[in-house]
């Protein structure tokens, strides 16, 4: 490759010319390199050789069927207490009745987080997947973190295994990625000290896996992580990835600067820079040589930073979401959701091929134009 004006980059480009995995410290380089072409270029490159020109996304709904939570994460806007103001709660048949309202032709995929809430049972949550399994034929259900399985795991008394196995009979598809945060117990104690640890995010997704759920991972980042810490939570990913094989994508999602104790904390008000979310987006792609996909998550990034990605190693910008409310609660200024249409068009005007696919990656319609 011609062109590197940082001579540490040299090995490194070398190495992911040969397809060789890069070391922890090559991670950091490619962190402190100031030479963000040479950069782009080489996440480029991998994301190019993995799925040329395709770029994919989902048509799906979000669903939260409760804000109440007992966890209290600092990074959080969305948990609420029972009667606080601004808390719901929802019986199962309120929630299909909900995407029933919202439902769209087309419409494959079904995603549902929300808060750990201190009282339902655990067969609500698989009478949940049921109904909507039974309500909504043909759509895939990916539902609840790493961390929400935990909490079920402790309401129910079970292993993971056995609260996984259920939940994958009632219909369950596939999983989010949720609740990863940053892996470091430093950060961990910080802003989400009662959640899943680490060991335990990882060990809920190691048994999905083996019982064939496949799932999504993310990174929580702009906050009070270090460059380190972000590397070392992929490094762990890339470790569980090479037992598995069951992550199927890889969302950094930046920090959002409003409504949450953690921000006033910090006295923190800025969203992260365009370079910072694209950097790392590239740093992703180049260190998870294992992981199929990277996501530019729109609803964060913004619309057209998401755009822009898909030189920098992203081949997902995920989805129609509908009515997304987590991220928009802590501040993300982008809209509750994109249509099919706006989502090709964005893809097509980089360059790319849309294609739109289910929950598990597989392609529904590729796109080569929008409108008549």
């Amino acid at each position: 490759m011609k062109g590197i004006r940082d001579p540490r980059l040299l090995p490194i480009a070398e190495k992911v010319e040969a397809g060789g995995r890069l070391s922890f410290q090559e991670g950091l380089v490619l962190y402190e390199t100031q030479d963000l072409p040479t950069l782009m270029r080489l996440a480029n490159r991998v994301r190019e050789r993995k799925h040329g020109h395709k770029t994919y996304f989902v048509h799906s709904i979000r669903v939260s069927q409760t804000n109440i939570c007992y966890v209290g994460c600092t990074f959080c806007a969305f948990q609420r207490r029972f009667g606080e103001e601004g808390a719901w709660d929802w019986e199962v048949e309120e929630v299909v009745a909900w995407v029933r309202e919202r439902y769209q032709p087309g419409l494959t995929e079904i995603h549902l987080t929300a808060g750990h809430h201190p009282k339902r049972p655990f067969t609500y949550y698989l009478d949940l997947v049921r109904a909507l399994k039974a309500s909504f034929p043909g759509v895939q259900v990916k539902a609840w973190t790493a961390a929400e399985i935990h909490h079920f795991s402790k309401i129910a008394r079970l292993p993971y295994r056995e609260v996984l196995q259920a939940l994958k009979e009632a219909g369950l598809d596939a999983m989010p990625g949720g609740g990863a945060e940053i892996f470091a117990e430093r950060v961990r104690r910080r802003i989400a000290r009662a959640k899943v640890s680490a060991e335990g995010w990882l060990s809920v997704h190691r048994t999905a896996h083996q019982l064939g759920i496949p799932t999504n991972a993310t990174m929580l980042y702009g906050h009070i992580e270090t460059l380190e810490e972000r590397l070392d939570h992929m490094d762990r990913l890339r470790r569980l990835q090479d037992e598995t094989g069951g992550f199927m994508s890889f969302i950094p999602l930046a920090f959002q600067p409003d409504g949450n104790p953690l921000a006033r904390e910090l006295g923190k008000r800025e969203h992260t820079t365009g370079l910072d979310d694209l950097r790392n987006l590239a740093v992703a792609r180049l260190y998870l040589d294992n992981i199929p996909h990277i996501k530019g998550y729109w609803a964060t990034l913004t619309p057209e930073l998401a755009q822009v990605s898909l030189d920098w190693g992203v081949t997902d910008i995920d989805g129609t979401l509908i009515e997304e409310r987590i991220v928009h609660m802590a501040g993300s200024p982008t809209p509750e959701g994109l249509s099919k249409e706006a989502l090709a068009q964005i893809i097509l005007a980089a360059g790319r091929i849309p294609v739109e696919r289910d929950a598990l990656y597989r392609e529904v319609r590729v796109w080569d134009r929008v409108g008549a």
